[in-house]
């Protein structure tokens, strides 16, 4: 059944709800705001700029500075129908209150932090039925930065050092919230080297395309499979299908891992991937002449 929501996931990092681990400056930010993801968001949201926007902070440790920093952020852009929600319990993710919130909601967005605190705290209540619903019968939007875009998926990675991501079952992976299947993403792909987590993830299940999002990158997903790049980055795609070997079942424990035939893409700003056909097509901007 092809849903009617829409799904826009963001590497993080420059995006303002992406504090975790660094925190950044206004030139950044605005670099952000420039490439026109936030703006993206609320373009493509129902009723615009008079959007009713919930952001949700549970991934994050700061929940109040973040949502501070997102209700400004969209200030700037003329929304001021903005919310926030501060979920820390799963007894809150079923509460009458909160889940009217979300019901009402024409925008749902959920920050960088942890990725396994959304999944373990929204998993099975009463808000996650809710977004899996309103995701296939309404036209949300659904948006996840960093944490927010991990968890988005079916499967979902919440641990792995890059350094050591290839050496057998260093990579942990987990179920995701699971408004897509058949893709595992990571964030803040290019900074931190993460190529091998995602390697070894597709590798150990070819049959989903692992995704590695840039910062200030994204994607916006509509039709459940279309994918555009969208930001000032890069998106990594692995595509497993097409594994000739790999010798995941064979060695111990922490021995590295060999895989033979992975293919990978890279897109940019622009370029459109169809996850039904597994087809890249990619955007070539008109050149600019020097005289």
């Amino acid at each position: 059944m092809t849903p009617k929501g829409k799904l826009i996931i963001i590497g993080g990092a420059i995006n303002t709800g992406s504090f975790t681990e660094t925190m950044f400056g206004l030139p950044q930010n605005m670099n952000f705001f420039e490439r026109g993801i936030l703006k993206r968001i609320t373009t493509e949201s129902s009723k615009n700029t008079e959007s009713r926007f919930e952001i949700i902070t549970t991934a994050s440790l700061i929940p109040e500075k973040v949502g501070e920093e997102y209700i400004k952020a969209f200030a700037q852009l003329e929304v001021h129908n903005v919310g926030v929600l501060n979920i820390a319990k799963r007894e809150q993710a079923n509460a009458a209150e909160n889940c009217a919130r979300v019901k009402a909601a024409d925008v749902i967005i959920f920050t960088g932090g942890d990725q396994l605190r959304l999944s373990s705290i929204f998993g099975g209540t009463s808000i996650h039925q809710i977004l899996l619903d309103k995701y296939q019968d309404e036209a949300i939007v659904i948006a996840g930065t960093s944490a927010g875009a991990a968890a988005s998926s079916k499967n979902m990675i919440y641990q792995g050092s890059s350094k050591d991501a290839l050496l057998k079952g260093e990579v942990k992976i987990t179920g995701g919230l699971g408004f897509i299947d058949g893709v595992i993403v990571d964030t803040h792909f290019v900074q931190r080297g993460r190529i091998g987590r995602l390697l070894y993830a597709t590798a150990s299940n070819p049959g989903i395309l692992g995704i590695g999002l840039g910062e200030d990158t994204g994607l916006y997903i509509s039709n459940g499979n279309t994918m555009e790049a969208i930001g000032s980055g890069m998106v990594i795609l692995v595509d497993g299908r097409n594994i000739t070997d790999t010798n995941l079942t064979d060695v111990e424990m922490g021995q590295p891992v060999s895989i033979s035939n992975m293919t990978v893409h890279t897109m940019s700003d622009g370029d459109v991937y169809d996850l039904s056909l597994h087809q890249l097509t990619i955007h070539h901007p008109k050149s600019v002449s020097i005289d």
